[in-house]
C-alpha cells in the first residue's frame, strides 16, 4: 500500500478489532455493526494491504504474521487518536442504551427489584433485557457479547474476562414444623435420612453441587425427590411436606413469611460461595458499563 488516501479510519478501527477478536462475529459485536459489514470491510483491507491478515486454520481465524505486526503499532495509534476525539462520558439522564443481563431467578429476586428503580429514576431511557442460561452458557455469552453482564457463581474463568465478587453466601435449611419437631436442628444421621428438594438448573449435573460434594466427603449421600431450576418456588415447596430445602440464605424470606416453616443451620459444613459479576475486557472503560456496574456493586452489597 503505498497510497495513504485509500484508507480511511473506518477501515482501521475495524482491522484493529478484527485482529484483537480474530473472529468476524465478535468483532461487529464489539462495534456495533453487522456481521457483513465486517466482511465486506474486511475484504477491502485484504486488497488495499495486499495481504489476508486473516487466515481459516483448523476452524479458527489466525491473523497473518503481517497482520500480527501492525496490531502493537495500529492498536496505540487508534488509542491516541480515541484520546485526542473522546466525548464526554456516559449520562444516564439523557442516554439511550439497551443493557442485557443474565443471571438466574435467586439473581433476579436479589438484584432486579432495586436495579429497575434505579433505571426508571436515574436512566429512564435505558432499557434492560433479561435472560437466563448456566454457568458455561453464560461465560461464552459475555466473550461472544450477546450480553453486557452475567451474574452468578464462575469458580473458572477465561483470562479475557472480568469479574468482581458483590458477596460471599452461605447456606441454611429449611423444613415444615409439622413433619419436624427437632427445631434447634437435624444430626446428620436424620438429614441423611431425609428426603430433600434441590435447586440445580441442569439436573444431569446435580450431584456435582455445593451440598452433594460436602456430603460425599464425609462418606454420606442424600436422596433427592425433587429437583428444580427454580430458586424462587423452592421454599413453598417445602410446605406440607416432609421434605427438606437446603439454600443460599439470601433467596429465605424474613422471618415473618416463614409461617409454619423453621429455618437451621446444616448439621454439616457447606463451603460458602462467591456471587460474582462478571464482564469481558472489551467492556471494561466503557462508561455506561462502568455505571451499570457500580449500581450492581451497590445494591447487592447494600
Amino acid at each position: 500500500m503505498n497510497n495513504l488516501s485509500a484508507i480511511d479510519l473506518n477501515l482501521l478501527v475495524v482491522l484493529d478489532a478484527l485482529l484483537a477478536e480474530q473472529h468476524v462475529s465478535r468483532a461487529a459485536l464489539r462495534l456495533n455493526k453487522s456481521q457483513p459489514a465486517v466482511s465486506h470491510a474486511l475484504g477491502r483491507l485484504r486488497l488495499l494491504l495486499d495481504d489476508p491478515l486473516l487466515v481459516r486454520r483448523g476452524g479458527k481465524l489466525v491473523a497473518t504474521p503481517f497482520a500480527r505486526s501492525l496490531a502493537p503499532e495500529l492498536a496505540a495509534i487508534l488509542g491516541q487518536l480515541q484520546e485526542l476525539l473522546k466525548t464526554p462520558g456516559f449520562d444516564p439522564a439523557t442516554a439511550r442504551r439497551t443493557f442485557r443481563l443474565a443471571m438466574s431467578d435467586y439473581g433476579a429476586a436479589l438484584l432486579l427489584p432495586g436495579l429497575i428503580r434505579v433505571m426508571r429514576t436515574e436512566a429512564p431511557l435505558c432499557d434492560l433485557v433479561i435472560s437466563q442460561a448456566g454457568r458455561e452458557v453464560m461465560q461464552s455469552q459475555v466473550i461472544e457479547g450477546e450480553i453486557d453482564l452475567a451474574l452468578g457463581v464462575f469458580p473458572e474463568r477465561r483470562a479475557d474476562i472480568c469479574d468482581q465478587v458483590l458477596f460471599r453466601e452461605e447456606f441454611i435449611c429449611v423444613a415444615d414444623k409439622e413433619h419436624f419437631h427437632h427445631r434447634a436442628g437435624l444430626s446428620l444421621e436424620r438429614y441423611v435420612a431425609s428426603a430433600h428438594i434441590l435447586v440445580s438448573l441442569h439436573a444431569d449435573s446435580a450431584s456435582a453441587n455445593e451440598i452433594e460434594v460436602a456430603l460425599g466427603q464425609l462418606g454420606v449421600f442424600r436422596r433427592n425427590v425433587m429437583i428444580v431450576p427454580h430458586w424462587s418456588i423452592a421454599v413453598d415447596l417445602v410446605r406440607g411436606t416432609d421434605l427438606i430445602l437446603t439454600v443460599a440464605r439470601s433467596i429465605v424470606p424474613a422471618p415473618d413469611h416463614l409461617d409454619g416453616l423453621f429455618v437451621f443451620a446444616p448439621p454439616f459444613d457447606i463451603p460458602s460461595f462467591a456471587f460474582r459479576q462478571i464482564w469481558h475486557q472489551r467492556r471494561d472503560s466503557d462508561p455506561a458499563h462502568l455505571w451499570l456496574r457500580q449500581n450492581v456493586t451497590r445494591l447487592l452489597r447494600d
